[in-house]
């Protein structure tokens, strides 16, 4: 189109500006639209030329002002001529156009001049640009038809690059200037174009006024020298042809309607859609400069509205106000800079340019890296800056210092504080030597992790004291706090631990809020919120927890469950999606609700995918085009199922499922719809019918506890719902995490004055461990306080502010998800005083000897005791508390924490020495109340191993244990020179339990010599004498050596046991199992047979199927990878026989329900004793079980049997000989002694029937229960809600003694009846008790049934229906309604409606058998409705009410439909003349009852030739001309909207033939009925005539061929005559006529017609009159027509 072309060059004039984004000036753009008849391209090539000239234009220097108003002054000396030439030929248009480009030109020469102010004075051109509200057009690149770039540029462009044309220039958003003085200027600039504009219009409305201004602005502005160009350009014009004037004139016309499409074109234009999101061109780059050095960032971006541009540093906004002459920032021509000027190192991070407008935000990130040389510090330099050095600056020896040195003064210690209050923690950090402008840098950790400034958390650094500040504590702020110094590459800390105690609460005995509540899962339906259980529970159990939401921004919260859940962690549905919550949590016990928690962080209700897409949108690069892709419209695509689902959590509140969406899915978005069924079933149902999931994960509630379900999900979109997804296995709903078993062993220990460390043995099989929480007490007064508010890991713990010279007791409980576990038992009694030493020696746990003492492992961090101490402490005899200060490490990235003694780095003093010191140093706070010693040295010290580099060492132990079991060895070496012993040396730091080391690190051919000092919890015991020298050297031995110490058990006529331990040496890989071979005393050695064809891993076995009366011998062989060992020394002999008096181990269970294991033995000596073991491993140390011996008894005792207690437990006899005896507790035998247990401890009253409630006739609810039997003694307590209640108006209670059977009644039940039930019994001893819960839906359902019953036996008390109102179909297809009735009397009646009308009803009903019927006949569409029956009298009434509307309607249409299908008869063959007809009649017919007909399986297509219908009640198929293909079985089935009905008839073989003969010949019948001769009318009964008259009588005949005609008179065949003529003319038409009747012609006449097919005869009476006798005979006829109507 013309006006396409015209714009095109218009917005080239801004494009040929080398890419600036400013468009054509207004003058510019009126000049072009005024310059009709002017060559377009000329205008183009003008200003290419002009910027070609300009050799600063492209930089924007003031040389652009000079050139732009000589460029002006040539295009007004260029208009000039060609208005006036086009002015003498009558163009008006020329002088429009002149006006338009004077002020055009004006303004130009003012913006020139503002630009060249705004450059002058170093403005963004932003506060310059001039609103150009005539035409705001998008930035949005176009598609160019033609290049307006010379060949030139086109050579600096790149290659496959097109340049964007700009069909607008860039509108300027007010408010958006970074200065009072832009937006003052801007201000300017807006009234002056605002006016400029008025102007404009003004000059619009009236030619002749702006003819007028243009001639006087011509006048005034146009110099001498262009007023002779002009003339001679007049003249030029003047010696144009009529055809050139005719030509442009013409031009003219065209240019101007281009001009007004134009505008029409713009004015439709909607701005809104042309926005659209920014986008970086140019994004910018990562730079590594040099110190000092200067570096640019430079970014391009596009978008419309033109976005806003902000520059950040580490995610913080730059302020260049901040760091004057820092950082320039500068916006021109579309390109934004960030100049950094100076820099240094603290300039090392990452930048972001942000672009924003009302379309979107879009980011672009760059790094700059600064550099130092390596050469000597620039003091002068480093002086002059005002800032500080980075915290990151590395000092190395090539620097300024060799070394720092970190020092803690004024430290804070172990602190408490309330939930609520404020704390502080500082220290004052000394640093040697101290450096002007270095400062260290500062971290903060609690439990390892970095702590981060918050609005809970500040942090400070004055220059010398560090400080953290908690402006509102929380229970999240407990742990262990590490400040960290870096001082370069080195570093120090310190630590201490912070314990909050929880808020006082609002009711007294609520529990405490709970804690670290976080988001574990969101999408767009759901957030899972998790939080861990408090310490505190207020004194009785937590019930559950309330979970509440607020909306980010607002401030109402709602509570997001209305029954409390107890596993922590729940599903929050009915969110927005999109929007940001938060969350807390609120405990309630039967006290009342606790405390809510501390919010928890901000949680979008969206996809994770999505949350991703929204964090980071990626851009791309421009590459120069645009390319517009259009897809066809396709059919919608209905989705495939999804995959991998799967029951990702499963708890008794609530289950989540996720998928993977299909790959089948079509073009748009899909949703999801969840079905559940029971287990064993295929009744699926849909869970969400309402709304649909948007993701692929769903939590589901109201899910039956203890029920089994399976789950699967479809996928739906605008096509369709898709099939469903694989169903998932069965779930049984229930926790399946349960609450962790109760810790074990806890073993207080002291350390200082006010704290004791805890130790515990870890809960067994707990999964998803959250931690533990420690409980004191006050011997004696039974009163538990926390110890710490949030769980800690790890099996240890200090714990602090215990009163000095009080004894405590501990105990511990593990905490998960789940829940909480019981407690564990009670420590012993410890009494709260420092330990000699400083701390728990590791010794005492040499499982925690890599840590210090006093410390904990806390998930990254310490829990820190005060003084700790360590293991080489310990044995330099080294005092924990040391006056020096800890030093730094001498290694990059180590540290010891503080209050831990400085680096031992002198030489270790000889082990003697270091085993006195040991033991001087752990003596004394480890006595207990019975002595213990240390135990003696081991012996027997052999190599069992030797490599080049190692060896190892095998040791028999001690004699004498000193009272308690070995818990470790330490090993010394020492070298042999020459025969001359050097200095011991140590060869593990830590002990070993096993009586065998391997000492590495050695020299080869070196020889050595070792001794070994065992360990107990007395201390370290005198290390053994030195061995023999080894020589370190290869050896060759491989298997194990033989194992050891073997004995034999238990011993019977048949059986006994063998017991033996592991071989000192296992070989060059470890022991996997072991060989017991076995033969008889007397026997040869080749008659060694084996007991076990496979190794065996335990280290016993029991021997069956030995001779009575036998001796026999055994022994026992070790084997590894490598093979089998040397068989150990030999067991025995023993003779195998049951020797008089052995006894057998004895289960017992007391009236306390306490198991124990008994034995007795006759054969003691008087230094014989009892050793119980469980699977043949001593338990004297076993928390579980109490061994008691008195005289030739013992008794083993459980004190909590469980299924920690399974296995075998023996009682051996020491000094007899080999009396023992065992008893095997497996899973059956746990649960008998179990129930008996339970059944002896706490006897019960056995219960027949479990408390119940009924609802009786008049409403009244019935509690009961029924016990087996009831003494005279039993008492009953009647409990609601944990409170007794006793008879009285409201409860009315029973008791049945002989029955056993125990009620309560209540008349009614009101609102505040909604609780707990409880039934408690007491019979002597025995309890027994029976609840019932009725809460939430359960007690409203009751309630409602309740008053429905009593609202019923008030509605009975007169007339009132038995059986409501119900139809039913009767055989013959009609329906009837019926109700029963029951309280009636005489004069009680019965009104039927329809709809609210009256139905009269002809009978009365007589209630004879209570049933009252109405009965429809022929049911169909028009009879549905609203039925209602009403029964009255004098008492009262009721109704009952029968809807028959839509699905009820079909449904019993559907039952009608069903009785007439069930009513139609068997299908019957029909000939006709037309064909074969098959048939049905049923009682009648409906539309709703679907027919169909099918022919061998197939369905019948119907036809001109086969047709089916209804006929009345006859349902029919008609087939006309059966042919043989029209053979078989034929089928009718009727469809009543459930059921197919089936009616079947064969028409082959001798039916079919039978049935097509009739066919033919009804058909033969037919055709000759229809062809055969026939009168079809004309001739009158009887004709009457006057004698003298012409009679005419004219018939029609037909048949096929021509019927042949004759006349018949009195049974005569009568010729044709003068008097009487006959005829009969083309076949059709026969003619009668008599001329002149007479008397003689009346009579009787017959016309006769005949062809092949047959005859008819039409017969006809004359009578002819005479007039005379008219009368007479008219009387005697009338009379004979009386007597026949008679």
């Amino acid at each position: 189109m013309p006006w396409k072309k015209y714009l095109l060059c218009q917005i080239s004039v801004a494009c040929s500006l080398q890419g600036h984004t400013m468009s054509l000036s207004l003058y510019q753009k009126q000049y072009a639209r005024s310059s009709h008849a002017q060559d377009l391209g000329t205008t183009t090539s003008q200003y290419q030329q002009e910027k070609q000239r300009s050799a600063v234009y492209t930089h924007g220097s003031a040389a652009y002002s000079s050139r732009s108003s000589a460029a002006h002054r040539q295009e007004s000396q260029a208009f000039m001529q060609s208005s006036s030439a086009s002015y003498q030929h009558g163009s008006q248009a020329y002088s429009f156009g002149a006006a338009e480009y004077s002020l055009g030109s004006e303004v130009s020469r003012k913006a020139a001049s503002a630009y060249d102010y705004g450059y002058s004075h170093r403005l963004t051109d932003s506060s310059l640009e001039l609103e150009d509200y005539s035409s705001k057009l998008s930035s949005k690149q176009k598609r160019a038809k033609q290049s307006l770039l010379s060949g030139e540029e086109k050579e600096n462009l790149p290659s496959d690059y097109m340049v964007p044309i700009l069909s607008g220039r860039q509108v300027h958003v007010a408010g958006t200037t970074d200065t009072e003085e832009e937006r003052i200027k801007e201000a300017a600039a807006y009234i002056a174009q605002k006016n400029r504009l008025a102007s404009v219009e003004e000059m619009a409305t009236s030619k002749q006024s702006a003819i007028s201004k243009q001639s006087k602005a011509s006048k005034h502005s146009v110099t001498s020298k262009r007023s002779t160009s002009t003339l001679q350009q007049e003249e030029t014009f003047e010696k144009k042809s009529r055809k050139v004037a005719i030509r442009e004139k013409a031009e003219r016309l065209s240019l101007r309607k281009t001009l007004e499409e134009t505008q029409a074109f713009q004015r439709k234009l909607n701005e809104d859609h042309l926005l659209h999101a920014p986008d970086f061109v140019i994004k910018p780059r990562s730079h590594t400069v040099w110190e000092k050095e200067n570096v640019k960032l430079y970014c391009s971006v596009s978008g419309w509205p033109e976005p806003r541009l902000t520059w950040y540093k580490n995610q913080v906004p730059i302020n260049v106000h901040a760091n004057p002459g820092k950082y320039i920032i500068e916006s021109r021509y579309g390109m934004h800079t960030l100049e950094i000027n100076a820099c240094d190192f603290e300039d090392t991070a990452q930048y972001r340019a942000s672009v924003m407008n009302v379309k979107g935000e879009l980011s672009a990130y760059a790094s700059i890296v600064v550099k130092r040389y390596k050469g000597e510090f620039d003091e002068t330099g480093f002086h002059a800056r005002a800032t500080t050095m980075p915290l990151s600056f590395a000092v190395t020896p090539y620097g300024y210092a060799s070394k720092f040195e970190i020092h803690f003064d004024d430290k804070f210690d172990v602190s408490f504080g309330r939930e609520g209050e404020t704390m502080s923690l500082g220290c004052r950090v000394v640093i040697t030597p101290e450096i002007k402008h270095f400062q260290p840098e500062i971290q903060w950790y609690r439990n390892g992790v970095p702590v981060s400034p918050s609005k809970w958390v500040k942090t400070h650094w004055s220059g010398e004291r560090a400080t953290l500040t908690f402006s509102h504590l929380n229970k999240e702020d407990e742990g262990l706090y590490t400040i960290r110094v870096r001082m370069g590459e080195y570093y120090d800390q310190y630590s201490a631990y912070v314990f909050v105690r929880d808020a006082d609460a609002e009711i007294a005995g609520a529990p405490a809020s709970p804690l670290d509540v976080t988001c574990l899962d969101a999408n767009k339906d759901y957030i899972i919120i998790t939080w861990k259980q408090p310490a505190v529970d207020g004194g009785s159990p937590i019930l559950g927890y309330f979970i509440d939401k607020c909306e980010v921004g607002t401030d109402r919260w709602s509570q997001c469950n209305d029954i409390p859940v107890k596993f922590a962690r729940f599903p929050v549905t009915g969110l927005i999606e999109g929007r940001s919550y938060i969350f807390r949590v609120r405990a309630v016990n039967k006290t009342g609700i606790g405390l809510p928690s501390r919010v928890s962080e901000p949680v979008a209700a969206l996809d994770p995918a999505e949350k991703a897409r929204l964090k980071s949108r990626p851009s791309a690069p421009w590459t120069g085009q645009i390319i517009v892709t259009e897809e066809e419209p396709t059919e919608g695509v209905v989705p495939g199922p999804p995959t991998d689902l799967s029951v990702t959590e499963a708890t008794r509140s609530y289950v989540v499922l996720s998928w993977k969406p299909p790959s089948q899915r079509g073009h748009e978005g899909i949703m999801y719809f969840v079905e559940k069924c029971d287990a064993g079933t295929e009744n699926w149902q849909r869970v969400n019918t309402e709304l649909p999931l948007k993701s692929p994960r769903f939590a589901l509630f109201d899910l039956v506890e203890g029920k089994s379900y399976r789950f699967r999900v479809r996928c739906s979109n605008s096509a369709g719902v898709g099939e469903p997804s694989e169903a998932t296995g069965v779930t049984v709903v229930g926790d399946k995490l349960d609450i962790p078993k109760a810790p074990g062993k806890i073993i207080p220990s002291r350390n200082t004055d006010t704290s004791v460390v805890v130790s515990w043995e870890e809960s067994k099989d707990a999964e998803e461990l959250v931690g533990y929480y420690i409980e004191s007490s006050v011997v004696g007064s039974g009163h538990w306080e926390p110890c710490n508010n949030n769980p800690v890991k790890g099996a240890r713990f200090t714990c602090h502010g215990l009163t000095t010279g009080q004894n405590y007791i501990f105990r511990v409980r593990a905490v998960n998800a789940a829940g909480l576990s019981e407690y564990s038992q009670d420590s012993e009694a410890i009494e709260v005083k420092a330990a000699v030493g400083g701390g728990v020696s590791p010794d005492v746990w040499p499982e925690l000897s890599d840590s210090p003492g006093g410390l904990t492992d806390f998930g990254g961090g310490m829990h820190e005791a005060s003084g700790p101490t360590f293991k080489k402490d310990a044995l330099l005899g080294s005092k924990p508390n040391k006056s020096s200060l800890p030093s730094s490490s001498h290694k990059l990235g180590k540290t010891e924490v503080s209050k831990v003694s400085e680096t031992v780095q002198e030489e270790l003093t000889p082990s003697a020495e270091k085993a006195e010191l040991k033991r001087e140093s752990q003596s004394g706070p480890l006595k207990q109340q019975k002595d213990l010693a240390a135990p003696s040295p081991p012996y027997d010290i052999t190599c069992l191993e030797s490599f080049r580099d190692s060896m190892v060492l095998g040791w028999k132990q001690p004699d004498k244990t000193g009272g308690a079991d070995i818990t470790g060895y330490y090993v010394n070496y020492r070298e042999v020179i020459d025969g001359v012993p050097g200095k011991w040396r140590e060869a593990n730091i830590k002990a070993v339990s096993d009586q065998a080391y391997k000492i590495s690190n050695l020299k080869e051919n070196m020889v050595y010599q070792f001794q070994v000092a065992a360990m107990n919890i007395a201390g370290l015991g005198v290390p053994s004498a030195a061995s023999k020298p080894f020589k370190c050297e290869e050896w060759t031995i491989a298997v194990p050596g033989p194992p050891q110490n073997l004995k034999y058990s238990e011993v019977r006529k048949t059986s006994l046991v063998l017991h033996w331990k592991p071989p000192a040496h296992s070989g060059r890989t470890p022991v996997t199992g072991y060989f017991v071979d076995m033969k008889e005393a007397g026997a040869k050695d080749d008659q060694w047979r084996g007991l076990n064809e496979a190794a065996i891993k335990n280290m016993y076995l029991k021997v069956h199927g030995l001779k009575e009366g036998a001796s026999y011998v055994f022994r026992v062989r070790a084997v590894n990878q490598v093979g089998v060992g040397k068989p150990s020394d030999l067991a025995g002999p023993v003779v195998a026989e049951t020797r008089p008096g052995t006894k057998e181990v004895v289960v017992n269970v007391d009236d306390d329900g306490v198991v124990s294991l008994n034995f007795e033995c006759d054969k003691m000596s008087p230094n014989s004793k009892f050793t119980w073991s469980k699977d043949y491993v001593p338990t004297e140390d076993s928390p579980r079980l109490e061994a008691e011996s008195k005289g030739n008894k013992t008794k083993m005792t459980f004190k909590d049997l469980g299924t920690e207690d399974l296995g075998i437990y023996t009682c051996d006899v020491s000094d007899t000989d080999g009396i023992a005896s065992s008893y095997l507790i497996d899973e059956e035998e746990l649960k008998r002694l179990l129930a008996l247990s339970e059944e002896h401890k706490f006897p019960t009253v056995p219960i027949k029937s479990a408390l119940a409630v009924e609802i009786l006739e008049k409403g009244q609810v019935r509690f009961w229960m029924q016990a087996e039997k009831l003494s005279g003694t039993t008492k009953v307590n009647f409990v609601f809600n944990e409170k007794e209640i006793f008879e009285g108006p409201k409860y009315k209670m029973h008791i049945d003694r002989n029955t056993g059977i125990i009620e309560m009644f209540m008349e009614k039940l009101q609102d505040e009846d909604e609780g707990t039930y409880t039934f408690q019994l007491q019979d002597g001893k025995a309890t027994g008790h029976s609840t019932l819960v009725l809460i939430g839906d359960v007690y409203k359902k009751l309630q409602k049934e309740a008053e429905f019953q009593r609202q019923e036996w008030i509605r009975k008390q007169g007339p009132h229906f038995a059986e409501y109102l119900s139809w039913e179909v009767t055989g013959e297809c009609n329906v009837l309604l019926k109700c029963k009735v029951a309280n009636i009397k005489k004069e009680t009646y019965i009104i039927w409606y329809k709809d609210e009308r009256e139905i009269s009803v002809d009978e009365k009903h007589d209630f004879k058998d209570g049933i009252c019927t109405l009965l429809i006949t022929e049911f169909s569409k028009k009879d549905a409705g609203i039925y209602e029956v009403i029964l009255k009298d004098d008492r009262g009434k009721d109704k009952s009410r029968l809807k028959l509307v839509d699905e009820a309607f079909k449904e019993l249409m559907s039952e009608v439909c069903r009785q007439i299908a069930l009513s139609a008869t068997d299908l019957k063959i029909q000939s006709t003349a037309e064909g074969i007809r098959l048939y049905s009649f049923v009682t009648y017919y409906l539309d709703d009852l679907k027919v169909s007909w099918s022919h061998n399986g197939t369905a019948v297509k119907y036809t001109d030739r086969v047709k089916s219908g209804v006929t009345g009640e006859q349902i029919w198929l008609q087939i006309n001309e059966p042919t043989p293909n029209d053979k078989g079985k034929y089928v009718m089935e009727l469809f009543d909207g459930k059921t197919t009905h089936q009616k079947m008839v064969d028409l082959s073989g001798q039916a079919y033939d039978e049935a097509f003969a009739e066919f033919q010949r009804l058909k033969q019948a037919a055709i000759a009925e229809k062809n055969r001769a026939r009168v079809l009318g004309g001739l009158p009964d009887v004709v009457t005539i006057q004698e003298g008259k012409a009679l005419n009588l004219t018939c029609n005949v037909w048949g096929d061929p021509a019927p042949e005609v004759s006349w018949l008179k009195n049974e005569k065949l009568l010729a044709s005559s003068d008097h009487c003529s006959l005829k009969f003319e083309a076949g059709k038409i026969a003619y009668f006529s008599v001329t002149g009747v007479s008397a003689a012609d009346s009579g009787k006449y017959s016309l006769v017609v005949k062809n092949k097919f047959g005859t008819e005869t039409s017969d006809f009476t004359v009578s002819v009159f005479i007039p005379e006798d008219e009368a007479p005979r008219a009387e005697s006829e009338a009379q004979k027509g009386n007597k026949r109507s008679k």
